[in-house]
C-alpha cells in the first residue's frame, strides 16, 4: 500500500455479527484498491456461533437457541460472546509485515499465534501451539489438561486478510458447550478468569497493542473509538 498509516479501532457495544461481515468485507475491498488504511478492530459480538467453511452440522448442539452465521473464514464452529475479545486484522498480505513473509498464508497464522503467545506472557500465562489443532492452547495447572484460550480463523481475499483471533476473557464458558469448538472433542476451553486472573479487557487490548509491533512490525495508531453501530 502507498498508504503507511495503521489503524488501531475499537467498538465499545458489542457489534452485530452481519455487520461485522459487511464491514470487514468492505474494508478489504477498499484496501486492495488503496483507499483503505490496514487496521486491527477490537471488539466483542452478543453469543452467537459461527460456522467456518469446514464445519460439520451434528458439531452444533446450541441448546440457548444462539443464532448461527456462515462466516465464511476458515476452520469449523466457533462461539463469540461477551468477555471475549475479538480482534480482527486486515492486511495487505501482497507486502510482508515484520516477520510476516509476503503472499505466506502459513506465516501470517503462525504471526497470529506468536501475537496471542506474547500478549499471553505479559501476564504470565504460557500460550502454546500444537500440531494440527490451530489457536492457543493454555495447560491448567490444576487439572494437568490443556485446554484452548484462543481461537484463530482468517480468510482472505485478493491477498487482504479478515477476521482473526479471539481470546477469552472472561466469557461464560457454558455457552461452549452448544459445540463442538473447533471440531476437537478431546479438549475444553479455558479463560483469563478460569485461570484466576483479574485481568480488564482494557489491560488485554494495551497488551495486544504492545505486542503488535514485535510480530508485525508496524506500530500501532492511538485507539480509535467508532461510532455505535
Amino acid at each position: 500500500m502507498t498508504n503507511s498509516r495503521f489503524l488501531w479501532e475499537i467498538s465499545k457495544k458489542p457489534v452485530p455479527y452481519p455487520a461485522a461481515l459487511t464491514r470487514m468485507q468492505t474494508l478489504a475491498g477498499e484496501i486492495r484498491a488503496e483507499a483503505a488504511e490496514e487496521r486491527v478492530w477490537l471488539l466483542e459480538h452478543p453469543p452467537l456461533f459461527t460456522a467456518g467453511t469446514s464445519a460439520r452440522p451434528e458439531d452444533l448442539f446450541n441448546p440457548h437457541a444462539y443464532p448461527t452465521y456462515e462466516a465464511g473464514r476458515g476452520g469449523q464452529w466457533t462461539y463469540h460472546g461477551p468477555g471475549q475479545r475479538i480482534a480482527y486484522a486486515m492486511l495487505d498480505l501482497q507486502t510482508p509485515h515484520g516477520t510476516v513473509r509476503a503472499r505466506d498464508l502459513r506465516s501470517y497464522v503462525h504471526g497470529l499465534e506468536e501475537w496471542v503467545i506474547r500478549t499471553l506472557a505479559a501476564f504470565g500465562l504460557k500460550g502454546e501451539c500444537r500440531e494440527g489443532r490451530v489457536g492457543v492452547w493454555i495447560l491448567d495447572p490444576k487439572t494437568g489438561l490443556e485446554e484452548k484460550i484462543a481461537a484463530i480463523g482468517v480468510r482472505v481475499s485478493r491477498w487482504v486478510s479478515w477476521h482473526g483471533v479471539s481470546i477469552n476473557l472472561n466469557p461464560r464458558l457454558s455457552d461452549f458447550e452448544g459445540i463442538v469448538p473447533c471440531g476437537i472433542r478431546e479438549f475444553g476451553v479455558t479463560s483469563f478468569e478460569k485461570l484466576g486472573l483479574e485481568t480488564t479487557m482494557a489491560e488485554l487490548d494495551a497488551a495486544l497493542a504492545e505486542n503488535w509491533h514485535a510480530v508485525f512490525g508496524s506500530v500501532p495508531s492511538a485507539l480509535t473509538p467508532l461510532p455505535d453501530e
